[in-house]
């Protein structure tokens, strides 16, 4: 036999060994999300990140992610996580103009009556990240499919393998929104995602995501309040690469850095997520764990820089 022949020989008899081996793993990962997340914690960021915590003396932007997990009032995290109850939230703030217009709310996906429903829309989960369908004509999908996926999706018990206990109390629920166009495709194939990092109710970056694939890459840039690039800051890896273009600094900015302050101006980090169309920001949602707190793809020195900004 030739090697290429014994290759997928072997390959075909340790396969389902391999598989078991994962599958085992995933449980025992599981368990710790269940019982000890603190300690899956410390096995995820060092996966990622390939250092230990310190826990007792927290420094860089990921470590004290993890810190204020567990050793802070998280409450404040799960109801603005719930990408519905933050619209209230919002509305309250006097910010009720940023948000996405609502088409409806659901407890279970055979609830939804896609007869009044417009011709496009977005559906998404309130309690998890990247349980996102995007729904250019409605009359091109299956809806029995797209129901069999939603309700999968609000079985998903999130944050248990990631670590992030504050996301164990959302409720799931299905929400549809309106889809936003990209009047931008001159430098972008998708909408710009304009994620500002706030700490201790201050804008600081803006993250942007531009030529966003839906579970694969997206291509990223670091910027400041005056739209300065700093790409040696960035690590870029498969999912997150580097932008070559020259994303132009949003006509709303001055209106995301008001809403920032207005809106998460008690809390130590977190990260708000806008759009822009027409010239006009869009509230997407916040982030208290990105990443889960496993970052790997800002470079030390940059984590250090932020982590040194958050006041515990």
């Amino acid at each position: 036999m030739k090697n290429t022949e014994i290759k997928n020989v072997l390959r075909v008899i340790f396969y389902p060994i391999v598989l078991i081996k994962r599958e085992i793993y995933n449980q025992w990962l599981r368990y710790l999300g269940l019982h000890n997340p603190k300690k899956l914690a410390s096995i995820l960021h060092y996966d990622y990140c390939k250092r230990i915590i310190d826990w007792d003396n927290p420094k860089d932007l990921n470590e004290k992610i993890n810190w204020l997990k567990f050793n802070s009032d998280t409450t404040k995290w799960s109801l603005l996580s719930d990408k519905y109850a933050v619209r209230q939230y919002i509305e309250d703030a006097g910010f009720g103009d940023l948000l996405v217009k609502l088409y409806g709310v659901w407890s279970s996906a055979d609830d939804i009556d896609f007869s009044k429903l417009p011709k496009s829309f977005v559906l998404k989960t309130t309690n998890g990240s990247g349980t996102v369908l995007i729904v250019k004509d409605k009359s091109l999908i299956n809806e029995k499919e797209v129901k069999i996926k939603l309700q999968k999706w609000l079985k998903l018990k999130f944050g248990i393998m990631t670590a992030e206990p504050h996301y164990f109390s959302i409720k799931p629920l299905i929400i549809a929104e309106e889809l936003l166009i990209n009047d931008k495709s001159d430098v972008s194939t998708s909408l710009i995602d304009y994620k500002i990092w706030c700490f201790n109710g201050e804008p600081h970056y803006v993250w942007t995501c531009s030529n966003r694939k839906i579970a694969a890459e997206t291509y990223v840039a670091l910027h400041d309040m005056d739209w300065n690039v700093y790409t040696e800051k960035s690590v870029f890896v498969d999912h997150y690469r580097k932008c070559e273009a020259n994303i132009p600094k949003p006509e709303s900015l001055d209106r995301m850095i008001e809403a920032c302050r207005v809106l998460v101006k008690d809390i130590p980090q977190v990260r708000l997520d806008f759009y822009e169309v027409g010239g006009k920001a869009y509230f997407g949602e916040m982030t208290f764990t990105s990443s889960g707190g496993y970052m790997d793809f800002y470079t030390k020195a940059c984590l250090d820089e932020m982590g040194a900004l958050v006041k515990l």
